[in-house]
């Protein structure tokens, strides 16, 4: 059964940094393209960061320059260090990943940045 299961959300003051996690039930080689979305109240999920297998990366452009999205295949994790956050960062994060032409979501993590 392929699981992803995010961590390292919280409570940050702006300016501040975090580093989310997201561990994979199965190898995370097996995913050709993994990827952190976002949601916050009011507003539909939307793409922050995307890693390809050969670690070609994507950014939102409201993140690039702040955000970097990584992975480690041989952890089954994929990370999104966060840097300067600001308060239009609070919201829901979820680790998605595409594992043989199906898209899997983690159950999501908080994080909320205060001003």
């Amino acid at each position: 059964q392929v699981q992803l299961v995010e961590s390292g959300g919280g409570l940050v003051q702006a300016g501040g940094s975090l580093r989310l996690s997201c561990v994979t039930s199965v190898s995370s080689f097996g995913f050709n393209l993994m990827g952190w979305y976002r949601q916050a109240p009011g507003n539909q999920r939307e793409l922050v960061a995307t890693i390809s297998r050969g670690g070609l990366t994507n950014y939102a452009d409201s993140v690039k320059g702040r955000f970097s999205i990584s992975r480690d295949d041989a952890k089954n994790t994929v990370y999104l260090q966060m840097n300067t956050l600001k308060p239009e960062d609070t919201a829901v994060y979820y680790c998605n990943g595409r594992y043989f032409r199906v898209d899997y979501w983690g159950q999501g993590t908080q994080v909320t940045v205060s001003s």
